[in-house]
């Protein structure tokens, strides 16, 4: 499902369940916030896109890792933690960031919810001053600076999980 559609399933679903709980229990309807909603539509999206990247990882590592830690004889959680998740995240690693710099374009997406977001004011900006070509460069230079830092946390994070890997 698209994750604007996504976003108004939870929304509107959302608010319309609440709305028909709260009355039916308490009298008094409640409100479902934005903020909210958009927290849950755009965190399931990436949470399956997650999984499915490190359903891919899991795969990725041989059994033999597995034998290794029992011929040790470690038991299941050290194998785990000692020497299947250290791989695991060198693995997932780049379909993680990828994912993580989708989701900070997405975020765009919530302002149809009425959230206030950057796009959102920048809208508002734009509509009361009669100057797009400048706002939406602004909005455009913010996204760029927030996709460099991540971009370099996403670099440390790499060299952090590829520590004590030989390469030729």
């Amino acid at each position: 499902m698209p994750e604007l559609l996504t976003l108004f399933v939870v929304y509107y679903g959302s608010q319309y369940l609440v709305t028909a709980v709260s009355t039916a229990l308490f009298g008094v309807p409640l409100e479902v916030s934005p903020f909210f909603a958009g927290m849950v539509a755009l965190g399931l999206v990436m949470a399956s896109y997650a999984s499915e990247v490190f359903l891919a990882a899991f795969r990725a590592i041989a059994a033999g890792q597995y034998e290794a830690g029992r011929a040790l004889g470690l038991q299941k959680g050290k194998i785990m933690r000692l020497i299947i998740l250290p791989q695991l995240i060198r693995l997932a690693l780049p379909g993680l960031s990828n994912l993580w710099l989708s989701l900070m374009k997405d975020t765009a997406l919530v302002s149809v919810i009425t959230l206030n977001d950057l796009l959102r004011q920048t809208q508002v900006a734009v509509s009361s001053t009669r100057q797009p070509f400048f706002f939406y460069l602004v909005a455009c230079l913010i996204y760029l600076g927030l996709s460099l830092l991540s971009s370099i946390a996403i670099g440390q994070t790499r060299r952090w999980a590829s520590r004590g890997m030989v390469t030729r």
